[in-house]
């Protein structure tokens, strides 16, 4: 039997083109296997050890040695005081094995074919490990194969031819593309995915990521790969449209134009690989505020005003402009957001000029009921670019003393009623915090300083919060639009677990 060992690790290696520890590592697991199953004790851990140089090979059961507490397999474990008492003096450790040597088992015909398939099944994934290390050690980002077949879950890919496939998931595939089997395809490696407890692994391709665009346009643009043009960003609604933010290293080059190529062939054999998907290429700015113009391209901005502790910016356009800058179905901000990562709201010159009375409106109210002023000076204030009750308190008086009509004796009674007023509100905003339920409270992602805000516009319990549509608890509170979504959907959640 041990020559036959060394004879069937060989023949086996040399066949398979694996190396022979493959081999003797696959034996060793099919040989435990079979004698687990001898032994009928399929949770039983045991190892089998060949020897690489005469072929003999011992068979072992074995104990992980765990803490009392910890106990739990008695077919696999044992506990540190069971080993002492079983071996007085034994030095072994817990999350050390313990192992007693059993007879080696003869084999029977069934016990032999269920070896051979483990076997050969061990060599077929090593053999699929080094093609698969070979593939990835070639650092191809994009990847051509031939479609092997289509399935629900997605396609799969022959990307070496009859070694080894790859899978462009359904959410990675661009909606309405239809592909057959024998149809070229190309797509960017995105991962590798291990397959549950397998250990196999599973090649993952897209064609809806945006570095798939960004790497089909290096491939294009000889000036991107040699680093005298380069992709900022990128933004797509795969198969559709997608905006593109390039920069030019090298003052010659106009990156426009270099991406778009002559006649727009560069964009157009883009455009083609990816279903026809529309690509507008902009160029990208340092400055947000021209950045954001460019990325609403082609709609003309008439101004914009940039909020940055929101990280938003309002967009104002003229009327004839709004359809164009926000595009079908949001299609055109929306790209033009994701580009830029600022939060665009666009408007209206008219719907801006209003809401800035609004807000005008507002300051001049807060202004004239806690500093006891008339609205003439309250529009003196709002017109110097006094916005807050705190900045009335709190800057230097040299700055409201340049204000024409004032001297230092209405600064001073100013300054006061400001800082009174600061005061008020606050004892009267804790108070109002002392309302609020205490399932608000221990609502995840919100703050002190969010719950006050709801406490101030009456939102003291979760199914207030609720309610609340996401541009509600954006106006409230001031928070982004993906945490508005977040807390509100926190709030919600009770709904849908008591329905259940």
């Amino acid at each position: 039997m041990s020559r036959e060992m060394l004879q069937l690790a060989e023949a086996l290696a040399s066949e398979k083109n694996v190396d022979t520890e493959v081999v003797f590592q696959a034996l060793e697991f099919a040989l435990s296997t079979a004698a687990k199953k001898k032994a009928n004790r399929e949770h039983m851990d045991v190892r089998v050890e060949i020897d690489r140089d005469t072929g003999e090979y011992r068979t072992f059961r074995r104990w992980l040695i765990v803490a009392d507490e910890d106990y739990t397999y008695p077919d696999v474990e044992k506990t540190i005081e069971e080993i002492q008492e079983e071996i007085p003096g034994t030095e072994i450790q817990i999350g050390e094995y313990y192992e007693e040597q059993l007879e080696n088992e003869g084999f029977g015909r069934q016990a032999a074919q269920t070896a051979k398939q483990i076997i050969l099944q061990r060599i077929r994934d090593a053999e699929r490990e080094q093609i698969l290390n070979e593939f990835l050690a070639r650092k191809e980002d994009i990847v051509s194969g031939t479609v092997k077949r289509v399935e629900r879950h997605g396609i799969i890919v022959e990307v070496v031819s009859g070694k080894l496939d790859a899978l462009i998931p359904r959410d990675q595939m661009i909606p309405r593309e239809n592909f057959r089997s024998g149809d070229r395809i190309r797509a960017l490696l995105l991962r590798v995915d291990e397959i549950g407890s397998t250990g196999r692994k599973q090649v993952i391709l897209s064609r809806t990521d945006k570095n798939f665009l960004a790497k089909l346009y290096a491939m294009e643009v000889p000036e991107i790969e040699d680093g005298s043009l380069e992709i900022r960003a990128v933004a797509r609604d795969p198969g559709q449209r997608a905006k593109v933010a390039v920069k030019a290293n090298d003052q010659r080059i106009d990156p426009q134009g270099t991406c778009i190529g002559v006649r727009g062939s560069r964009v157009n054999a883009v455009s083609n690989e990816l279903s026809g998907e529309r690509i507008d290429v902009v160029l990208w700015s340092p400055e947000t505020a021209q950045f954001v113009i460019n990325a609403l391209s082609p709609a003309e901005v008439t101004r914009i005003v940039i909020d940055e502790d929101k990280h938003a910016v309002d967009v104002v356009v003229a009327e004839d402009q709004l359809a164009l800058a926000i595009g079908r179905g949001g299609q055109n901000v929306r790209l033009a957001s994701d580009l830029t990562e600022w939060q665009l709201n666009i408007m209206t010159v008219a719907e801006a000029d209003e809401r800035n009375e609004a807000e005008d409106e507002a300051i001049r109210k807060l202004f004239t009921e806690h500093l006891n002023i008339d609205e003439e000076t309250a529009d003196i204030l709002l017109q110097e670019g006094f916005a807050t009750l705190e900045e009335v308190a709190y800057v230097p008086a040299a700055e409201l003393l340049e204000i024409d009509g004032f001297d230092e004796e209405i600064v001073e009674v100013l300054r006061n009623r400001a800082r009174d007023a600061i005061l008020t509100l606050a004892i009267a905003s804790e108070e109002k915090l002392e309302d609020v339920a205490d399932d608000l409270r221990s609502l995840e992602g919100l703050d002190t300083e969010m719950l006050r805000d709801l406490a101030q516009a009456g939102i003291i319990t979760r199914d207030d919060l609720a309610e609340l549509a996401v541009d509600e608890l954006i106006e409230i509170t001031g928070v982004t639009e993906e945490e508005a979504k977040k807390v509100i959907l926190a709030a919600r959640e009770h709904w849908f677990t008591e329905s259940n």
